[in-house]
């Protein structure tokens, strides 16, 4: 993004979907580390969609 790639976009949305991939695996566990994780995903996958 800081060198203005053409890719940046593709990028940001590929991360998006593989944070939204692992929050919803994270998101079927009860462990506390794990809804943690899934809460930071989805943080994550918020932010490159905007950026996508």
């Amino acid at each position: 993004m800081a060198r203005g790639s053409r890719h940046a976009k593709d990028i940001c949305g590929l991360c998006a979907s593989l944070c939204e991939a692992c929050a919803a695996e994270c998101g079927k566990h009860e462990h506390e580390h794990c809804k943690q994780c899934a809460e930071a995903c989805r943080a994550c996958a918020k932010e490159c969609r905007a950026m996508a």
